[in-house]
């Protein structure tokens, strides 16, 4: 219509521009229509969904020192600190686990920072000590627990205690064993060594042994029954009967031993440097066993630990026999008895020996376990 009034050349033109002014005022409106929208939006349809900011939370710490009961500090102690960490998730929703070792500095003291809230264990690791108690800790957000450990050194090294002693001390804790050994419980057994490499005896411990020997009650007793039987069979008549020639009985019985042991087991011996004792073997055939305690009434050990022959008990036994001619009634004092009486304390010696090697072992107590002669 406006082209019809204004004429057709001048009016198209004029519609023309028109038209285009138009079309440009309706984009540009379409082009600022999505802004407005946007500026007028609430911030959430904005963000996406599940991606909401975790807010940060203050992080907590476990401090402590590492001393001993005594109150000194343990420096280079290893600590551990394990546990769950309930609020330390992983994506999958699992229970972070928490493993931290630390080494405590030269005062003892120790550090965890970064922790979250949880439950904590805290360990020594380190060998040579242990904790007195097992530390558990329980952690808020933020917390700063200090923790004193007290933990108990152990013993790392193994102390070495040698114990020296002199031959004489060996020698008379041997002796101290052996008066302990009775037959049957009540029988002396005293020169029996069941120590197949006992150690030798010095002059002393050697007297000692026979002054032990001889005034044992069994001693006494056994003269007593001595002098009895000789009663009754009037043996050495030159004493008479009754209470008088028992008691020349006894005395001449307890006499014969006392110089027999005095003379054999203690002076002779310790003159002749030898081992007045009987070492039990134990071990090999009977036969063998039966030869070396038949042996030894005329083969000894000396005090090397040598063997040579029994000088002590050979002539001691003789030289016993002989004296007690001093105190035999003058009808009773003859060299023939002398010999008899020598021989006879000779062969019982031999006798005594092979019992000492098949019972005396099994029959006496308190000998000690290890004591079981020759190896």
């Amino acid at each position: 219509m406006v082209a019809s009034r204004l004429g057709f050349p001048g009016g198209l033109v004029v519609a023309l521009f028109l038209g285009v002014l138009a079309t440009c005022l309706r984009a540009q409106e379409m082009a600022s229509a999505p802004l407005s929208n946007l500026q007028d939006a609430p911030a959430s349809v904005a963000q996406a969904p599940g991606s909401e900011a975790v807010q940060p939370q203050p992080s907590a710490s476990i401090a402590g020192t590492v001393r001993d009961s005594n109150g000194a500090a343990i420096p280079g102690a290893v600590v551990t600190l394990a546990g769950q960490n309930p609020t330390g998730q992983s994506p999958a929703g699992e229970s972070k686990a928490v493993n931290r070792v630390t080494t405590a500095d030269k005062k003892g003291a120790f550090t965890f920072g970064g922790l979250a809230p949880g439950t904590y264990q805290v360990k020594l690791n380190e060998a040579g000590v242990e904790l007195s108690a097992p530390a558990e800790v329980v952690l808020g957000a933020g917390e700063k627990r200090q923790l004193p450990l007290v933990a108990t050194r152990l013993p790392t090294q193994t102390t070495r205690v040698q114990v020296v002693a002199t031959l004489n001390q060996v020698a008379q804790a041997q002796i101290h064993e052996q008066e302990k050994q009775r037959v049957l419980g009540f029988l002396p057994n005293y020169y029996t060594s069941y120590i197949w490499d006992a150690t030798p005896l010095t002059p002393k411990q050697k007297f000692n042994l026979s002054l032990r020997q001889t005034t044992d009650p069994v001693t006494f007793l056994v003269a007593a029954g001595l002098a009895g039987v000789e009663q009754k069979h009037n043996t050495f008549p030159g004493y008479g009967q009754g209470a008088e020639g028992y008691a020349k009985r006894f005395g001449a019985a307890y006499a014969d031993t006392v110089v027999s042991r005095m003379v054999s087991r203690a002076i002779l011996p310790t003159v002749l440097h030898q081992d007045p004792r009987y070492f039990y073997r134990g071990s090999g055939s009977v036969r063998s066993r039966l030869f070396y305690a038949l042996a030894q009434a005329f083969v000894c050990r000396g005090d090397d630990g040598r063997l040579e022959p029994n000088y002590s008990q050979m002539v001691g036994n003789f030289a016993a026999a002989g004296f007690s001619n001093v105190y035999r009634a003058p009808g009773d004092r003859r060299v023939g008895l002398t010999l008899r009486n020598g021989l006879i304390i000779t062969a019982s010696g031999a006798v005594e020996n092979v019992l000492r090697e098949f019972l005396s072992r099994k029959l006496t107590p308190n000998v000690p376990a290890f004591a079981n002669g020759k190896p």
